[in-house]
């Protein structure tokens, strides 16, 4: 919470009423690794993902989201992307050259990220209460240790998202990607 754009959407996100929401990935494990270092807790993240999971997967339906968060966080200074992570099989292969089984949940998408470092979610409630998902624990995010997550992103991403990373912060320990089996 030490980071004002977790906050405001963690204070906002409630109003949109989407299904399943949560606040994941580079917000997260990101501002951590900036108080760690003693850094603004905002340096080097480059968007904030707002997931959400909702069976209409039409991209009018996403798309009415993504406005609606638009609206909402006008005022922030940060590019907040929504998604609707039940569409994400819809366009992965595509995208990234591997084919994406349907998930079954936003938690379920949060399992599938190329690190185990990003396998980080919170989402609150209209009441200010905040839940945490966390997947593989702590040790690492705070041990400084990015550890591939080989479910489904390819080498490639993990390999691109690790390089930047240790060129932001350069106190990362990078795990290499797996030998094949």
């Amino acid at each position: 919470m030490a980071n004002p754009v977790n906050r405001a959407v963690l204070e906002g996100a409630p109003l949109l009423g989407l299904p399943d929401w949560w606040l994941t990935a580079g917000a997260l494990f990101q501002t951590v690794w900036n108080g760690l270092d003693g850094r603004d807790p905002t340096a080097g993240i480059r968007d904030y993902d707002l997931f959400y999971f909702d069976d209409d997967v039409s991209h009018g339906a996403e798309d009415r989201a993504i406005q609606a968060a638009a609206r909402l966080f006008a005022d922030v200074d940060a590019a907040v992307e929504v998604r609707n992570e039940a569409r994400v099989h819809l366009w992965y292969e595509d995208h990234f050259g591997v084919p994406a089984r349907p998930f079954t949940s936003s938690r379920d998408a949060v399992d599938h990220f190329s690190s185990t470092t990003c396998c980080y979610a919170v989402t609150s409630a209209a009441d200010g209460t905040v839940e945490v998902y966390a997947p593989h624990g702590y040790d690492d995010l705070f041990g400084r240790r990015v550890r591939p997550n080989p479910v489904l992103a390819p080498r490639s991403v993990y390999e691109t998202k690790a390089n930047r990373w240790k060129t932001e912060w350069p106190s990362l320990r990078v795990d290499p990607w797996p030998a094949p089996v």
